[in-house]
């Protein structure tokens, strides 16, 4: 599933990329252009503005009504009955694969390959390297992840 989200949704795009989901999101983008996006590109738009999904024409849509970004979320993940898989053998669209920043895929890189790239000690104490397609940050696995982990847990379990 791919999806836009209005000016209003940053923090919920972050974490549908974190979840692995295909999310665009701009922060100043006009109504006239999210929705033709959401149209040429077969995106659902995520919005909270009441005006934008009364637009003729418009099907692929979810009217948000919480401000809280992790009750959006779990609005979206049950609303679409989306799948948080950890692995890509599990069928579905994996965590940690996707750029927070520009929505792009990432990919593993060697360990050489990040050398003068990432801090001494993230050199020295980490073995995976992703580096995003299209912006080239460099992931590695720090505490950040199990930190995204419990919160999904909290979130989704409570």
């Amino acid at each position: 599933m791919r999806f836009i989200a209005d000016s209003m949704l940053g923090r919920l795009a972050r974490w549908l990329r974190l979840l692995g989901y295909d999310t665009l999101y701009f922060p100043h983008i006009e109504d006239r252009v999210i929705l033709r996006i959401a149209r040429e590109d077969k995106r659902t738009l995520l919005t909270r503005d009441t005006r934008l999904v009364k637009v003729r024409g418009l099907q692929h849509f979810l009217l948000l009504e919480e401000n809280n970004p992790f009750k959006q979320l779990k609005n979206v993940v049950e609303t679409f009955k989306l799948r948080i898989c950890n692995k890509d053998s599990e069928g579905g669209t994996v965590i940690l694969s996707r750029c927070i920043i520009c929505n792009a895929l990432l990919h593993t890189v060697k360990r050489d390959g990040v050398k003068n790239a990432v801090p001494e000690y993230v050199y020295q104490t980490s073995d995976i390297f992703k580096k995003c397609t299209k912006c080239g940050k460099i992931y590695w696995k720090g505490t950040h992840p199990d930190k995204f982990r419990r919160k999904l847990s909290e979130i989704f379990h409570n």
